[in-house]
């Protein structure tokens, strides 16, 4: 095979669009030989030219130097057909996602390039085998998948098919390493690992809006303020476009045979089809047009503040939370004020119906989570308001309080601990290394932990119990724990133990 390493190597990338463009951009500036081609009249130069235009402006603000600049532009071809393309090493496909306009492209490279030549997918999703199925010499052929921007972005995924040499995944990871990229290699599957991994966040946020528990902003509050993700998981699919998740939702889950963990919701589709795709077209989860409000997260109340609460199975956590709020703890429930509990995965009429305490009276608050910021208030049906409100104006008084219909998990256990899950998931099919779970979940979506990480920040006790406590009383298997984190949960063992 040829060596992806070799400072000689020539690269085609086949494809300028925003990924062709970037994978050019930084297999340029590694010092190669970079030859782009489109179909499109026009459209290879004018990415050389956006290309270049970039790093002019980074030599004027001085995160580039002159030399950088010079070989980058020296390198930065432009062919006009794929015939061109015959002496590249490596050819990196960056085309539109489907499935038969890729084979019929490396169909047509593979019948141009030297037999050595190693042929490679941008392919956010598609298996690699599929594209590589009935072509000669498979071994060939892989998957380098970039993320947008690239130039930003430092994951990039190193697919692996079954007949994929071993020379070919480690010089693509070598070089990946040359372009300042972090390689992960990921086993051949539907959405490989980041689309794949990706999934459980948006849609777990998806079924807590289907099921009426909570708005999507106090979703996105309570994901960012409690659990350090950067973005909620409405603006998040708002800012990517609900015609790239939508779509990638429903190939990975048809995919997997209809896994109910990765399944979507209504809403979801009719975003899509009705063409509210998010900051692209003015509407989606939110509404971005001028004028447009943005709803509140937080709930407010003009009711006195508790003083005086009782505590229904009290935790640690809860005890130091009441001495923070320099609340009276009654010794026995008076029948009258606020009952206080933090249930991990029950929701309010559970523990009401387990422990036989006052549902209407009965307060939750999720303190599984950071709540230095934000604290999550739950009740169960036909709750007292003046016990919420009570409690809302005390906790207001310190911190932002999001209130929220019962729901077993709040919001925060529930997200968190199908990310973990679906983290754990992978880790057990071997899709990846553990620890390359964790690293491609960082990088590639910015997520404040990798999923084994935050098994093991949580607890995998404490993730295997609200994952079993939400199967239990939603019946739902979209919620059946991972093998993975059983195990280790069972053991006392960490998330990254194999």
């Amino acid at each position: 095979m040829t060596d992806s390493t070799h400072n000689d190597l020539v690269i085609g990338i086949v494809g300028a669009g925003a990924m062709g463009s970037g994978i050019a951009q930084v297999a340029a500036a590694s010092g190669r030989t970079v030859l782009v081609y489109d179909q499109r009249p026009g459209a290879a130069s004018n990415a050389r030219a956006g290309i270049i235009t970039r790093m002019e402006k980074r030599v004027a603000e001085g995160k580039a130097t002159q030399d950088a600049f010079d070989m980058l532009v020296a390198n930065l071809q432009v062919v006009e057909s794929l015939a061109a393309l015959a002496g590249c090493g490596l050819i990196v496909e960056a085309i539109i996602e489907d499935l038969a306009a890729k084979r019929a492209l490396f169909a047509e490279l593979a019948a141009i390039v030297a037999n050595d030549a190693v042929l490679a997918s941008n392919t956010s999703s598609i298996p690699i085998g599929a594209i590589a199925s009935g072509l000669p010499n498979p071994s060939r052929i892989a998957g380098l998948h970039f993320f947008n921007p690239v130039p930003v972005m430092k994951l990039v995924e190193v697919i692996r098919t079954p007949d994929t040499a071993d020379e070919v995944v480690e010089g693509l990871t070598l070089l990946a390493r040359e372009m300042g990229r972090v390689p992960v290699e990921v086993r051949d599957t539907p959405g490989f690992l980041v689309n794949f991994g990706g999934r459980a966040y948006t849609t777990e946020g998806l079924a807590i809006v289907h099921e009426n528990v909570a708005t999507t902003a106090q979703i996105d509050a309570v994901m960012r303020d409690c659990c350090g993700f950067r973005m909620g998981p409405f603006e998040l699919m708002d800012l990517t476009g609900v015609d790239i998740n939508y779509p990638v939702t429903a190939f990975v889950h048809q995919s997997h045979f209809s896994d109910p963990r990765l399944r979507s919701t209504p809403l979801h589709r009719y975003l899509f089809d009705v063409g509210q795709l998010g900051r692209k077209t003015g509407r989606g989860f939110f509404d971005y047009r001028e004028g447009a409000n943005r709803p509140s997260a937080d709930a407010t109340s003009s009711a006195p503040p508790a003083r005086a609460v009782s505590l229904l199975e009290a935790s640690e956590a809860l005890v130091a939370l009441a001495g923070e709020l320099e609340l009276t703890v009654l010794p026995a429930d008076d029948g009258i004020c606020p009952i206080l509990c933090a249930p991990i995965g029950e929701d309010c009429a559970a523990l009401s119906a387990r422990t036989g305490a006052d549902h209407s009276r009965l307060v939750a608050l999720d303190l599984a989570v950071n709540t230095a910021r934000r604290i999550t208030v739950m009740t169960a049906p036909e709750a007292d308001p003046a016990a919420r409100d009570s409690v809302v104006a005390l906790l207001s008084q310190s911190r932002a309080v999001t209130a929220i219909a019962d729901s077993p998990g709040f919001i925060a256990q529930r997200i968190c601990a199908m990310i973990a899950n679906l983290g754990c998931e992978m880790a057990q099919t071997g899709l990846a290394k553990p620890q390359d779970i964790d690293t491609a979940m960082r990088l590639g979506l910015n997520y404040p932990s990798g999923p084994l990480e935050m098994t093991d920040a949580m607890g995998a006790d404490q993730l295997y119990t609200i994952m079993t406590q939400i199967q239990r009383l939603t019946g739902d298997d979209r919620y059946r724990p991972s093998q993975w984190l059983r195990r280790r949960a069972q053991l006392g063992l960490s998330a990254m133990a194999s």
